[in-house]
């Protein structure tokens, strides 16, 4: 399937939510239990983490879709295909765990997995991590999604990626591996645009980091 699939998934489960109503209410609970780390300066949080999971879930195919665009066009697809068919089936062929959450929730997990995926993708290579492609604020969204899950289901999904990982690139050629084709044609204007996206995530949600006295 393609990412455009992937986004009739979400659309199917945010008209479900508006039937329901039932992921916001999950939201006010996290709300109430957030720790002091994660500040949200709105008067309603829930409302503030709602709409940071359903940017969060739909940022997932566009993720898949740049870079399975981007491999393409620097003539290394091959190379990346498996990150990019892992990825998707995440949400079109999930595995038996999560075949429960069909809504909101259950999209926040498969969306986790994809960014967590091409979070481990990028540190596992030594060119795709000097390139910087992964922006701080995106690292800090991993963070959040991850305590909106709650543990330790969301360590065992970490668990699982690294399982993941290694069977993809699970080897040091991997890491040395030049990767430089697939990094020129990520700096363009479609990776700066989701550069973007991840550094105003959280801050249009009114969401920050902080610790003691200073933000994040």
């Amino acid at each position: 399937m393609t990412p455009q699939a992937v986004l009739e998934i979400i659309s199917q489960a945010r008209r479900k939510e508006a039937r329901s109503g039932a992921f916001l209410r999950q939201m006010k609970e996290k709300a109430a239990q957030l720790p002091c780390a994660i500040v949200v300066d709105r008067d309603q949080p829930a409302t503030s983490l709602f709409q940071f999971a359903v940017e969060y879930i739909e940022m997932a195919p566009r993720l898949i879709e740049c870079v399975d665009a981007c491999s393409k066009e620097a003539g290394i697809a091959a190379l990346f295909q498996p990150f990019v068919d892992a990825a998707t089936r995440y949400f079109t062929e999930p595995s038996v765990l999560l075949v429960r959450y069909d809504g909101l929730d259950g999209l926040l997990i498969r969306a986790y997995l994809c960014h967590r995926l091409m979070e481990e993708m990028h540190d596992n290579n030594r060119s795709i991590r000097a390139g910087e492609l992964i922006d701080l604020e995106a690292t800090r969204a991993n963070l959040l999604a991850h305590e909106l899950i709650g543990e330790p289901f969301a360590n065992e999904l970490d668990d699982a990626i690294t399982v993941t990982v290694l069977q993809i690139a699970g080897t040091p050629d991997y890491y040395n591996l030049d990767l430089d084709p697939f990094i020129d044609q990520v700096n363009n204007r479609a990776w700066d645009w989701m550069r973007h996206y991840w550094e105003n995530l959280l801050e249009r949600n009114h969401i920050r980091f902080s610790l003691g006295s200073s933000s994040l």
